[in-house]
Formats: structure tokens, C-alpha cells, sequence
């Protein structure tokens, strides 16, 4: 079970919306949505979690690139909402390395070749790329008053301990 909310920060102080991410397919769709939450441009916080198995905190500030934090990648990985967070920037994946090195047909076949045996293994890049524990920006919330150690050390209950931090839990609990 997912829940997804949206905080954005406004002059009276934080308000909550839980939103819906069927139609988010990309970090670019999640930034827009944050976005428009908050005409103003001003702090917007996407809380993703899964059912204490991981968590997830997308900071957008106006038009800036969206600041990411995942508790746990490899779990994230197995979720298509976490999905839409590890990006090959976060995971430290060269995006373009892996398409290089196909075009250049080092597996010994040469063209009209069938390398159908070659298919059926598996190369090990998904595992490799995503680790085991928290990645991202894990000072994404210090200035709002969750430090970098406390986020790392957050489990079952992170989006309700950040929200009380942020002073924020009341609103919070409104769209939960």
C-alpha cells in the first residue's frame, strides 16, 4: 500500500494534499505536479512511502532541478513509484554508457549473427546499479529542520516524524 502527499509551503505556514501518481511516469511529471501545487514557487515536498518499506522525499523549490531522498533503494526499486525516483543521476549510472557500448557489438557476433544465447542471460546491470540502503540528497530537509542524520535514521513512521518536524502533522494527518 502507497500513500503520496503533497506539502507545500505558503505565508500561512504548510498545506497538505494527498495527490494521485497513476499518471506520473517520470521525475519531469512528478516536478511539474509539485509545481503546480504551489503558484508562488515556493518550497513543495513530495512524501512517498510504502508500507514501511521504504520512503521517499522529493524537494521542489520554483523552478530548480527536484531534490531527491530514497531511505531505501533497492526496495524502491521493486516499486513502480520508487522507480520513477532512481534515476540513473541518483544511482550514479551513466545513461548514455550502457547504449555506447551496444552500438559498438563487443559481444563477438557479427552482423546477421543470431545472439539469441546471449539474450537469455542476465547482464546484472539493474543489480549492480541500485544499492542497498538510502541514496540521494540526505541534507535535503536541514534547513526545514530534519538534519541529515535524523532522515537516515527515520523507519516506520519517517513521513509522520518529518511532518511533525516540519510542524506540518496536522495537515498532514487531514489528507493521510
Amino acid at each position: 500500500m502507497y500513500f503520496a502527499a503533497l506539502l507545500a509551503r505558503t505565508e500561512d505556514g504548510w498545506e497538505a494534499s494527498d495527490t494521485e501518481l497513476d499518471d506520473v511516469e517520470t521525475l519531469s511529471d512528478l516536478a511539474d505536479l509539485a509545481r503546480e501545487a504551489s503558484p508562488d514557487e515556493d518550497t513543495v515536498l513530495v512524501l512517498i512511502e510504502q508500507e514501511d518499506s521504504w520512503f521517499g522525499v522529493v524537494r521542489v523549490d520554483g523552478e530548480d532541478d527536484p531534490r531527491i531522498y530514497v531511505s531505501d533503494a533497492a526496495a524502491a526499486a521493486r516499486s513502480s513509484y520508487g522507480e520513477i525516483l532512481l534515476t540513473d543521476e541518483l544511482l550514479g549510472r551513466d545513461a548514455d554508457a550502457d547504449d555506447d557500448l551496444d552500438a559498438l557489438d563487443l559481444d563477438g557476433t557479427e552482423d546477421g549473427e543470431d545472439d539469441a544465447d546471449e539474450d537469455d542471460e542476465d547482464d546484472g546491470t539493474a543489480a549492480e546499479a541500485v544499492p542497498h540502503g538510502p541514496v540521494g540528497d540526505a541534507a535535503i530537509l536541514d534547513d526545514l529542520g530534519v538534519t541529515e542524520k535524523e532522515l537516515k535514521s527515520l523507519s516506520e513512521d519517517a513521513l509522520t516524524e518529518i511532518a511533525e518536524a516540519l510542524g506540518a502533522s496536522e495537515v498532514l494527518e487531514t489528507v493521510r
